[in-house]
């Protein structure tokens, strides 16, 4: 990103005090730097992965803006918060593929399931999504860590500094995490 960190803390502070004017000039700083972590999290999709990556970061920048709730803490935190804000907008997804691979009658997209993730992976993002809950329960920051790595495509030293722990800590803490998470996925997904 070309601009400051300082620069993206100091509109996240305007944009919690309602400064709309906040908004506009946000985006274009950040919206690089969320592309990217876009595309982390669609990687290996196929080769029309620039729409996908748009759609993705378009929707999370909404959900991440339109939440007044948030006390925006700068630019590291906005970063994780966007990490959460793309799970939520790929888990959505999912859980819409399922229903309609069960014959729900899930209302028409505004974009094109079809070209993300879901499709193939739909029930294990579910499941992962099930299991990321119950970890959180458990240990919240390690569920912030795969979130953060997973689903925010965010490098160990990324995270670290969303999270404000050290790198040796997200390490730690993504191998447990991915351990947890697979013996857990496993137990859901084996026959009762």
């Amino acid at each position: 990103m070309s601009r400051s960190p300082s620069e993206v803390t100091h509109l996240l502070e305007r944009l919690r005090e309602e400064d709309r004017e906040a908004l506009d000039a946000l985006l274009p700083l950040v919206y690089e730097e969320l592309h990217r972590l876009a595309h982390l999290e669609l990687r290996g999709e196929g080769p029309d992965i620039t729409l996908r990556t748009t759609a993705l970061v378009h929707e999370a920048y909404h959900k991440l803006v339109d939440n007044h709730a948030v006390d925006w803490q700068g630019r590291s935190h906005f970063f994780g918060v966007a990490a959460r804000a793309m799970r939520q907008v790929v888990i959505n997804r999912a859980k819409k593929r399922q229903a309609q691979k069960r014959g729900g009658d899930a209302p028409h997209l505004t974009l094109d399931e079809g070209r993300i993730a879901v499709d193939k992976q739909a029930d294990r993002l579910v499941a992962l999504d099930e299991a990321l809950d119950r970890l959180a329960a458990v240990d919240e920051r390690q569920s912030r860590v795969v979130e953060c790595r997973f689903f925010g495509g965010m490098t160990i030293e990324e995270t670290a500094t969303a999270l404000d722990v050290s790198p040796s800590t997200v390490k730690r803490d993504w191998r447990t995490a991915k351990v947890w998470l697979s013996r857990e996925i496993t137990r859901m997904e084996s026959p009762r």
